[in-house]
């Protein structure tokens, strides 16, 4: 039962579903078992995904031809941040505006603190947004059924990433004030494992949807997108916060879509 207190903490902690009375006392909570939890973020991704997917197939069964998809790939966007609160964009804002508004650890750890999002925040936001959608518009290209099943991996497979930082490197973050501050201590083999098989039925989704050569190019997309956020952090910060895990999904999802869509 301790597995299903876990997964729905990580529903509570990283969507806006409601986990909430007799149910939200049952799950229970101290730090121990977030880091516990953080091994279902996998299980987050079949959510949006999920979701994600759903509406894009919807839209774009109504909304035919390459603008309909656009409108599609914006709404399935929407749908995900509802769902998530926007929690890795705003992630991958400030880790934006922090690297790119000062070379110093200390300064860019100061502004990545501020909740108020700057100019280089801004410009990734607009970059990466704009990037998915043409992505997802691509791949629709080939089919609903393609770009719904890239979705869903896409999600699934990107959120795996954040946990190796985990694993790997010391958090750097506000300690004191960080509610990420629990997911901070290293990951145990144990939990990666976990993390692991929720992502091994997603890679098998992919393949029924892409050729072998496709879906092996976005696992190496993927960890090469996870290792290049690995090196800039150690090489700028010395390690990891809360916002560089967001951002660290946001850029594996996207070289994944990339990968998936380019033509081989």
């Amino acid at each position: 039962m301790n597995g299903v207190r876990h997964f729905l903490l990580a529903v509570q902690f990283f969507t806006r579903v409601p986990v909430t009375g007799r149910l939200a006392a049952w799950v229970g909570f101290s730090p121990q078992m977030l880091r516990a939890a953080a091994a279902h973020l996998p299980a987050i991704g079949w959510i949006a995904g999920g979701v994600a997917a759903a509406v894009f197939v919807a839209v774009g069964a109504g909304l035919p031809g390459a603008a309909g998809a656009f409108a599609a790939a914006v709404l399935s966007t929407a749908a995900t941040v509802m769902l998530t609160g926007a929690f890795h964009e705003d992630g991958l804002a400030d880790v934006a505006d922090g690297l790119g508004g000062s070379a110093s650890r200390e300064r860019a750890l100061e502004i990545m603190k501020d909740s108020r999002i700057g100019a280089f925040g801004a410009v990734a936001l607009v970059l990466a947004l704009g990037l998915k959608f043409g992505l997802l518009a691509a791949l629709a290209a080939r089919g609903l059924d393609v770009v719904a099943v890239s979705i869903v991996g896409a999600h699934v497979l990107s959120r795996l990433a954040p946990l190796f930082l985990i694993r790997g490197l010391p958090y750097v973050g506000d300690s004191g004030g960080s509610k990420a501050k629990p997911l901070a201590d290293a990951i145990s083999g144990g939990a990666l494992l976990v993390a692991v098989l929720w992502t091994a039925p997603a890679v098998a989704l992919l393949l029924c949807a892409h050729d072998a050569l496709h879906v092996g190019a976005a696992l190496v997309a993927l960890v090469l997108a996870g290792g290049w956020m690995a090196r800039l952090f150690v090489r700028r910060l010395q390690g990891f916060t809360g916002d560089g895990l967001g951002a660290t999904q946001q850029v594996c999802e996207l070289a994944i879509y990339l990968a998936l869509a380019w033509k081989a």
